[in-house]
């Protein structure tokens, strides 16, 4: 492995030339090799490049294989010049596809991506390739070398055929078909031209982004890629290959300060029993396929590899969900802690009061009206239990109230019943099997038992730790040991925020980086919470001033002062030019000026070159980190500047870009000298 590295992390999208300003496409790669060459980088990581459909986010993958057209650039495709002088109706509409998406601060996702699947099926119609079909020699070849990209054809097919609606919406007999049904369908002659279309455009983007990696490698850069762990419900590969996902399990993650109810991320998790029983094929396709371009690749929220967060597909929100692997308690060990069937019921089951709803409506027969929708009452109490028909907190929020409440009260009423719903110190995963509920300590259930009962449970919910820790490494182990072993590409591993002691020691075992962002490095269970020093950092690591998910170098400074306030105290001879007093009031006044100043190039090129000094093996910060050493590439608000802002959904998102063409950035000396001279 090559070691002490600097490169730089950037979405391709965000990319553009002179020529080509609507968004990044794979050619754009090699003008960007020459500027990372010329500014002594070594290492070019982008963010996902796989099909994603309609949705921006490259984490949504709609298939694990397929690379997202958007970033074929429509002017090098075969029989585009030709086109362009003979039908002057196709180049009035690609001009003005280029007129209209240049010099937007944001590019439009939706837009783009519809024109230009477009004019790329008007090249393709055009051409031999559609009008032959798989008989074209060059497109036969390569899809035979490409496999995958049958069934995923015939997937996109059919979602265009439902207006680009979920597979879970289509017809019976399109939702589920077996392989053999599905190489059926690709066969059909009524629809080879359209399957072929959606395989041409694989070839295109394929052969596009290869000669551009070609390119990288020429220059004697490295290309990391980025795999997402999950996939989207709606993807090819959740439809062609349902014996890999648990589709009746979403992925997410559990309850904690900042999320109250956990996070429902909304994607089915991995039946990995069937994975390994298929000697975990599907995970090393996927990572073949992605060797075609990678040098190293990031591992997405690598802890879903130990362990996912697992939630009911049937509820809302993340509180209900379990570890998949998990440790169980068994029916008759409650019994041994002295719990019989009426109270471990009491444990498990949500008790709901009438007067929960009443308080509400007002009425009490109205507040029966509504328990009896969802529950059975307790004979003799004003006491309700969920019914068995009850699956999970979906129900609940898509019932209709409108005759029984006022509107107004509705979702007073759904809140107060979806809270119950979660409000258990048991959650019975299969029949006599329990684990703890994440939030158990402040359950009713928990609040009425005794002392001893509650150490009882509290020493028996500490050995399930124990077992889960042991579980979750045999997997992580099993599954390491097996796709990592698959490829050559370097893995790194996205384990931000994650506290299990067998994480880093597994992660070790397998030669997997870490990730380290420098603000977040900090030992929080210390008094202070100072930072680590940056010659304490794990080798095995990749260190870097931000990530797509959090704010720039730029926004930290100026918006978090406690934290730079204290970053600045533990690097102050970055920013005083090595220069430090010995007298504690002149040092502690330096800090507080440094870290009140409003941010600047000089800053940013410290904490640069602070960062750099890592014991990390390599240093990979957002291009736009790099940037902040050029004032005039600063946009006017550095809100812009970001690439995601997690929880949220809409058209900012993961739609960047440079705020100057390659050309540009390319004839930037000095931005390229002062990259230059930050070292390892």
């Amino acid at each position: 492995m090559k070691k002490e590295l600097i490169g730089t992390a950037v979405p391709l999208g965000a990319l553009y030339t002179k020529d080509n300003p609507v968004i990044g496409e794979f050619p754009d790669l090699k003008i960007f090799a020459d500027f990372c060459k010329a500014a002594g980088l070594s290492i070019i990581q982008l963010l996902p490049v796989n099909d994603t459909g309609t949705q921006s986010s490259p984490y949504s993958g709609l298939s694990a294989f397929a690379l997202n057209p958007i970033y074929i650039r429509i002017s090098e495709v075969e029989g585009f010049s030709e086109l362009c002088q003979n039908d002057p109706k196709f180049k009035m509409s690609y001009d003005a596809f280029i007129a209209a998406n240049q010099y937007c601060p944001r590019y439009d996702y939706d837009s783009i991506l519809s024109t230009k699947i477009q004019l790329l099926k008007r090249i393709y119609d055009e051409t031999e390739i559609g009008k032959t079909g798989e008989s074209g020699e060059v497109l036969s070849k390569w899809i035979k070398s490409n496999t995958w990209v049958r069934e995923y054809s015939v997937y996109k097919n059919l979602k265009w055929n439902y207006m680009q609606a979920s597979w879970k919406t289509w017809l019976e007999s399109d939702r589920h078909k077996t392989k053999e049904e599905i190489a059926a369908l690709w066969n059909k002659k009524a629809f080879k031209k359209e399957h072929l279309f959606y395989a041409w455009l694989q070839m295109i983007a394929d052969s596009q982004f290869r000669d551009a990696v070609e390119y990288v490698h020429a220059q004697g850069l490295l290309l990391k890629g980025d795999m997402p762990i999950l996939m989207n419900e709606d993807s090819a590969d959740a439809w062609a290959c349902p014996e890999v996902f648990n589709q009746d399990l979403r992925a997410g993650s559990p309850a904690d300060g900042d999320n109250l109810t956990g996070q429902n991320w909304g994607f089915p998790t991995y039946n990995w029993q069937n994975l390994k029983d298929d000697d975990y094929r599907w995970w090393k396709e996927r990572l073949t396929n992605a060797a075609k371009y990678y040098d190293a690749y990031r591992l997405d929220h690598i802890l879903g590899f130990f362990r996912i967060w697992a939630i009911p597909e049937a509820d809302l929100n993340a509180l209900n969900g379990h570890t998949e692997p998990y440790a169980f308690i068994k029916k008759s060990e409650l019994y041994e802690l002295g719990f019989d069937d009426e109270r471990i019921r009491w444990l498990s089951q949500p008790h709901i009061p009438t007067s929960a709803i009443e308080d509400i409506t007002w009425n009490h027969d109205k507040a029966h009206q509504i328990l009896a929708i969802f529950c059975n009452k307790i004979d003799g109490e004003e006491l309700w239990r969920f019914a068995p028909a009850v699956l999970g907190s979906k129900m609940i929020e898509n019932a209709d109230l409108c005759e029984l409440c006022a509107s107004e009260a509705i979702p007073r009423v759904k809140k107060v019943l979806i809270d119950y719903w979660s409000n258990r110190t048991l959650l019975e995963i299969a029949k006599n099997k329990f684990v703890p509920m994440w939030t158990f300590g402040s359950s009713t259930a928990w609040q009425t038992l005794n002392q001893n009962e509650k150490a009882a449970l509290s020493a028996c919910f500490d050995e399930l730790n124990s077992k889960n820790e042991k579980l979750w490494k045999k997997q992580a182990d099993e599954i390491f040991s097996a796709i990592t072993s698959a490829v050559k590409m370097i893995p790194c591993g996205e384990d931000l925020g994650v506290n299990i002691e067998c994480v880093p020691k597994t992660m070790e075992a397998h030669n997997i980086l870490g990730l380290r962002v420098v603000r977040w490095c900090r030992k929080w269970s210390e008094s202070g919470q100072p930072f680590i020093p940056f010659r304490e950092y794990t080798p095995l690591s990749v260190v870097t001033t931000s990530v797509h998910d959090s704010s720039t170098l730029r926004q930290w400074w100026n918006d978090e002062k406690e934290s730079v306030k204290a970053f600045v105290s533990a690097n102050l001879n970055f920013f005083t030019n090595n220069e430090k007093s010995e007298n504690a009031e002149n040092t502690q006044n330096a800090v507080l000026q440094i870290a009140q100043a409003d941010f600047s190039p000089e800053i940013a090129k410290a904490i640069l070159n602070a960062s750099a000094t890592a014991k990390s093996q390599w240093f990979i910060p957002p291009l736009q980190d790099f940037l902040y050493m050029d004032k005039t590439l600063w946009l006017n608000d550095a809100r812009n500047e970001r690439i995601n802002i997690p929880g949220t959904v809409n058209e900012f998102n993961w739609t960047y870009r440079l705020p100057c063409t390659l050309e540009a950035l390319i004839e930037n000396n000095e931005l390229i000298n002062k990259m230059k001279g930050i070292k390892k």
